[in-house]
């Protein structure tokens, strides 16, 4: 799996940041592992149909960064 946590300002940035990132999933048909706390969000990617990571993880996971960045 591709894991990464990102820590925000509040609660509201981090919903933001998940309700952004759903929409990209959604459009992407490739949807997060994802957990959420309070200011922090734990997303984890992977391809279960390929048994693993693929280039779909990859972009999606560069998708959500350039989102965490804004």
């Amino acid at each position: 799996k591709l894991h990464r946590e990102y820590t925000f300002s509040d609660f509201v940035d981090a919903f933001a940041f998940m309700t952004a990132a759903a929409l990209c999933a959604e459009r992407k048909n490739h949807h997060p592992e994802w957990f959420n706390v309070y200011n922090r969000v734990r997303v984890d990617l992977s391809t279960h149909d390929a048994g693993g990571i693929t280039t779909w993880d990859v972009e999606l996971a560069g998708e959500f960064d350039r989102l965490a960045a804004r």
